[in-house]
């Protein structure tokens, strides 16, 4: 397979006919099929304009089906059967949403924000129909950045709640992921993590510009890693904000990163570098959040950590909620929850995760106003 620089190849598959080839090109998994007999080539049709995709593990090697899963922002996930001589495809089950949902009452498109070195930022975004944009609608806008790990475009049932509010939902793929190849996350990562949070910022102007929202309805989002974006942008730009929810958020990077006996951090190096080696450490305090917290006007917030979290700390997020409150010069909410009994990921029953998932949205429609 010849290399091509805006191509970044995820997933093979073998038939004895046919070559499967998964791509990501301008940041959307694309199916591609080869026919190994006339060489030529086809790509699958999707139904929305953006989506996620994965294969199936398919165990037959003399056959013309090739099973795959799909899903978008605005479609539940669907199983398919494709087949890959006849270019038709077959749907085997489709995951039902209890209440009645109806995929076309939504829309979903993906824009490009312009970041500080021109570099184009995709923007992945959905909302139900009939939204008018004159700044006035809630925007919820989630990013992660880190690790080379993608923000899909997936379907949450638990979104819609806030779609039906008059929310849009938008997922920021910034750099630090690979959205748009490998490149993307070398740009993202070490000494050019900046770019991420100057990144995530640009997407709030960007969507602020184009009167899709405002500061004063704007709420980033965003955890673990996402939580490191989160406190770096809203050190940077605070007045884009109305609010932010930072779940389990790495933000005490220095001190983190010094401490070999913490079970991550050995191998966290490639990805922040050693603060040991001193160009790394000055780089990595130019935008730690606790190190950069100061005297002025934060947006309302939401900060999470989780008692057994041997990923990121409890006191990381409890020491920068209380560098906040100490420094911070508004009267905005400033809100710390700790979950006594959880590990990163959070609460793992069922019912427990949809509480904490529940007290989350709760957080976001309080501070606008919104009270049905």
């Amino acid at each position: 397979i010849p290399h091509r620089d805006s191509v970044y190849i995820e997933y093979i598959d073998i038939f004895r006919n046919y070559l499967m080839i998964m791509e990501r090109a301008n940041g959307l998994r694309q199916i591609r099929i080869e026919d190994l007999k006339n060489k030529s080539t086809h790509y699958v049709d999707m139904p929305d304009p953006i989506y996620h995709v994965w294969k199936n593990d398919n165990v037959q090697f003399d056959t013309d089906l090739l099973r795959f899963t799909y899903q978008s922002l605005v479609r539940p996930k669907t199983v398919y059967d494709y087949n890959m001589k006849d270019r038709e495809k077959t749907k085997i089950k489709y995951y039902e949403i209890p209440g009645g949902y109806n995929p076309d009452d939504y829309s979903s498109e993906r824009i490009f924000a312009t970041a500080q070195d021109g570099a184009k930022i995709p923007i992945s975004l959905v909302y139900k129909k009939g939204i008018s944009k004159d700044g006035t609608n809630p925007l919820l806008l989630y990013g992660y950045g880190s690790y080379g790990s993608n923000s899909n475009p997936t379907f949450s049932s638990g979104r819609i709640g806030l779609l039906d509010r008059g929310f849009i939902y938008a997922i920021a793929h910034v750099r630090g992921s690979s959205t748009l190849g490998r490149t993307w996350y070398e740009q993202g990562r070490l000494l050019n993590k900046r770019n991420s949070f100057t990144d995530f910022n640009a997407c709030a102007e960007y969507l602020i510009s184009q009167k899709f929202s405002s500061p004063e309805k704007m709420i980033g989002q965003g955890g673990s890693a996402g939580g490191l974006l989160m406190g770096g942008m809203v050190n940077m730009r605070p007045d884009l904000y109305l609010g932010v929810v930072a779940n389990v958020p790495f933000v005490d990077v220095i001190n983190t990163m010094r401490d070999s006996t913490i079970p991550l951090t050995v191998a966290e190096y490639t990805e922040w570098g050693n603060p040991a080696d001193e160009q790394f450490y000055h780089y990595m305090k130019s935008y730690s959040p606790y190190d950069n917290v100061e005297a002025k006007k934060y947006p309302n917030m939401l900060i999470t950590g989780s008692l057994y979290d041997n990923r990121v700390q409890y006191w990381e997020p409890a020491k920068w909620t209380a560098k906040l409150r100490d420094l911070k010069t508004d009267n905005n909410r400033l809100l710390l929850k700790i979950n006594m009994s959880a590990g990163h990921g959070g609460a793992s029953g069922r019912y427990d995760y949809l509480r904490e998932y529940a007290f989350r949205q709760a957080f976001m429609l309080d501070i606008l106003g919104i009270i049905e």
